[in-house]
């Protein structure tokens, strides 16, 4: 008995041994990304057609803050409290967005290949963009567009879960299908309307590629608390995805509640994809790269998995967006694509060698 007694002290103290180590590598791991986080925000700030000293920038930021702690020049503070920290701001906030996206839909799937347009989410916010464009330009005024392409994407999603509600049972697999049908239906609509509408295709194509242009304050004000909150609400459910990796089955014997899990994910996601979107354009592979990068790197567990993907997310979206600017300013869709295509021939020759 007394030997029994001690086998479970010496199973249970290494089992918070274990744990206590995973918590501090999951510390350092997210010490390490806001740091990066931080680093990318000064050094990307300095970047432009007027490189801008890294100093001189955190003098700037510090005089925002309320601390005076040297000179800088005024031009300089106009150009990046105006220009670049809001579109700065907006990267990490969309780069977050598609990650977290990517990271739910990839958990719920329990596929690597999966993504935040998924179930058509991309497609139903480019129509809505380009019916604002070609038909309220100017009723609401420069915010028609982006309220225009959340509607689309809510619309989206809306579609899916009804049409899967009409055909029978809820599952995975059929809202997948769904999605898949919204999604070409939607791009047949987009092509008829760029095809009959010569005077505004090319802004819808603009759109459509995917670009952080005009950001300012306002917008990192609306969609920050909604990208924050979404994320914190992705965390909670973070055990049940855990759950999941593991198989329905398994996942309902522990307790999990899989039918309200699988109904309420994709929506959280769809929303926070739609919330990107609207304001960047359907912006590719991030949230298929970052999740997929970071589960090699951290684990499948979605408690650091989630936290881990949205600030990887907004640091890669945020070089993507230096890249694209240097390069005479190039739609930042662009870029993640160039750098996702490999990627994704990457997972396929992993997945089928």
């Amino acid at each position: 008995m007394k030997e029994k007694l001690q086998e479970t002290v010496k199973i249970r103290l290494e089992g918070y041994r274990l744990l206590r180590k995973r918590l501090l590598k999951w510390r350092a791991i997210l010490t390490y990304l806001i740091i990066g986080l931080c680093l990318t925000i000064i050094a990307t700030t300095a970047i432009g057609p007027v490189y801008i000293p890294p100093a001189e920038i955190i003098s700037i930021i510090s005089y925002k803050l309320g601390f005076n702690i040297g000179g800088f020049n005024e031009t300089h503070m106009k150009i990046i409290l105006q220009l670049r920290l809001p579109r700065i701001f907006l990267g990490i906030f969309v780069g977050m967005a598609l990650s977290v996206a990517g990271v739910i839909m990839q958990g719920l799937f329990r596929n690597p290949l999966a993504g935040p347009y998924v179930l058509g989410v991309s497609s139903g916010a480019a129509l809505g963009a380009a019916l604002s464009i070609a038909l309220l330009p100017a009723i609401v005024g420069i915010y028609t567009t982006p309220l225009a392409a959340f509607m689309g994407g809510l619309m989206a999603i809306f579609l899916v879960y009804n049409i899967v509600k009409l055909c029978g049972r809820f599952t995975v697999g059929s809202l997948l299908l769904a999605g898949i049908a919204i999604a070409y239906l939607f791009s047949a609509i987009l092509s008829i309307l760029i095809w009959t509408l010569s005077r505004d295709s090319h802004i819808i194509l603009l759109w459509i590629m995917g670009g952080l242009w005009g950001a300012d304050w306002f917008k990192v004000g609306v969609i920050a608390p909604i990208i924050l909150l979404s994320t914190f609400m992705a965390f909670i459910f973070s055990r049940d995805l855990n759950a999941l990796l593991l198989g329905e089955e398994t996942a309902h014997s522990i307790g999990v509640n899989v039918r309200f899990i699988e109904k309420i994910l994709p929506i959280l996601a769809s929303l926070i994809t739609s919330a990107a979107v609207s304001f960047s354009g359907a912006i590719g592979f991030v949230g298929l790269m970052i999740p997929h990068i970071m589960r090699m790197l951290v684990g499948p567990d979605h408690r650091i998995l989630i936290p881990s993907s949205a600030l990887a997310g907004g640091i890669f979206l945020v070089w993507a967006d230096a890249a694209a600017r240097c390069l005479m300013e190039l739609p930042v869709g662009v870029v993640t694509a160039l750098a996702g295509t490999p990627f994704f021939i990457y997972l396929l020759r992993r997945r089928n060698p």
